[in-house]
């Protein structure tokens, strides 16, 4: 695990110091993992890039990187999968070869950055972010020749670090990739995590196959040259809750205010009431925050004509929608996406209840038998996931604000400060959730724009009502 010669990425940003092979600090015992028929379509995206943003380490930089790759090989070990690589059979069914290759770790420095210029309030994403995550525009496919996992470690001027990850779109969904964030930082913190569940059987022994032209795989199914604009939007706690009331209540006419203080408890109390009240007809927050959204960046595609069909993509997870329940800490794909399609003209007109029940309906309605008909599809028709908005009406809502970014990710010298993503599987349209930082049901939406879109949805005073400075 020698680190290799320094080499400049870019000289006015981030400079890469070192590179080892990090292996399992265990020899592994696992058969080879059949990827699902959830795997497969993944293969044409990029690798999943997620990172976080720390404060200064109370620890000597050595020290810290000997910590951080040695629970790092522990890690792999109760993980081996990140260790592997694909193979394919002769069938051409695709497989992770739990070889014990490993993962690459990069220690990088970054002396003219700070947390200041990274994390500008209120101002698209600064470019140079993108830089603190290797493995970039790297397709799952090339997991064959290349690791499935990588990790970088980058020191900022001001002593704040940032670890960022990259990791095969095949091999995880949001919730294993953070799985595994949590089980790393465990482990640096003296821990004993639990391993995920590596059963392959949840979602039947297909036997249907992908096969490509060449041996060079699937290419990404959207442009990855056009510009966009990225900027990350943050919804209060009281922003959250206003938002579902309207989308529950149906208050057209209510004030676009945020709550606060007692006002936001009578609406709290309101919320609870609703709950008893409705037996499971409720419109979630998020999905009511969905809604907003939807609203608003279609209103901002301002050349949409008022007929045409615009679709809400949501990313939704299946662990515990079929039947037996998939295991919570189930290691790999299990997600589908949601489409909910309706006129421009009834998403700009209609008010946010409508609109957030339309998603609504579309989430309950993606059960057991909704899931496994959708696998019953892509076996007649075996093909990659097709990400993108090819028609530029599309929204896709990927991550989550559930998942755990800041909960259990502390290494051992304090909290995230912040998360943020890299370049991979970005275009106009493509939506992250994360959890906003406070911890208190706060949420924050990355956003991917064209340049035009975004310019229009900043001077729109219904949906910046809902936004503050994180």
């Amino acid at each position: 695990m020698a680190p290799e010669f320094a080499f400049p990425i870019d000289s006015s940003s981030v400079i890469i110091l070192s590179k080892r092979t990090v292996l399992p600090d265990s020899p592994s015992t696992m058969a080879d993992l059949k990827l699902s028929v959830s795997d497969l379509p993944m293969l044409s995206c990029h690798y999943i890039q997620k990172g976080l943003f720390y404060p200064k380490p109370n620890i000597p930089i050595p020290s810290l990187l000997s910590l951080l790759v040695s629970s790092l090989s522990r890690a792999l070990t109760i993980i081996p999968a990140f260790a592997g690589r694909f193979t394919t059979y002769p069938d051409d069914r695709i497989f992770i070869s739990c070889n014990d290759a490993g993962v690459d770790f990069y220690h990088a420095t970054a002396p003219n950055l700070s947390l200041s210029s990274l994390l500008l309030p209120s101002s698209d994403t600064p470019k140079p972010i993108n830089n603190l995550f290797p493995m970039d525009r790297t397709i799952s496919y090339q997991g064959h020749f290349r690791p499935l996992a990588a990790f970088q470690f980058t020191e900022l001027g001001d002593g704040a670090v940032f670890i960022g990850c990259a990791v095969n779109h095949a091999v995880v969904d949001g919730t294993s990739f953070w799985h595994f964030f949590n089980t790393w930082a465990e482990l640096c913190r003296g821990g004993s995590p639990n391993p995920p569940d590596f059963r392959r059987n949840y979602f039947g022994n297909s036997n249907a196959v992908l096969c490509f032209a060449t041996s060079a795989g699937p290419e990404v199914t959207f442009p990855v040259d056009a510009p966009v604009r990225e900027r990350i939007f943050h919804f209060s706690l009281d922003a959250m809750r206003l938002l579902k009331s309207k989308a529950n209540r149906g208050q057209n006419n209510q004030k676009l205010a945020v709550v606060s203080g007692q006002e936001a408890e009578i609406w709290g109390k309101q919320i609870h009431d609703m709950k008893i009240n409705t037996k499971g007809s409720e419109i979630s927050t998020f999905q009511s925050l969905c809604a907003l959204i939807w609203q608003a960046v279609t209103r901002a595609r301002q050349w949409l004509p008022s007929d045409y069909i615009t679709t809400f993509r949501m990313a939704v997870n299946c662990r515990h929608r079929i039947e037996p329940c998939v295991s919570p800490n189930y290691f790999g794909n299990a997600i589908q996406s949601t489409p909910t399609r309706a006129k421009v003209e009834e998403v700009t007109g209609k008010d946010l209840r409508w609109v957030a029940g339309l998603l609504n309906a579309s989430v309950k309605a993606h059960n057991d038998t909704a899931i496994r008909q959708v696998v019953a599809d892509w076996e007649v028709a075996p093909k990659c996931f097709p990400l993108g908005n090819p028609d530029g009406a599309v929204i896709n809502m990927g991550s989550s604000n559930r998942f755990p970014m800041y909960e259990g990710n502390d290494f051992g010298w304090g909290q995230p400060l912040a998360v943020r993503s890299g370049k991979a599987n970005k275009f106009d349209g493509k939506m992250s959730a994360f959890p906003g930082r406070e911890g208190d049901g706060s949420a924050d939406i990355e956003m991917c724009l064209a340049p035009e879109t975004m310019a229009a949805l900043l001077l729109d005073e219904e949906f910046m009502g809902f936004v503050s400075d994180y």
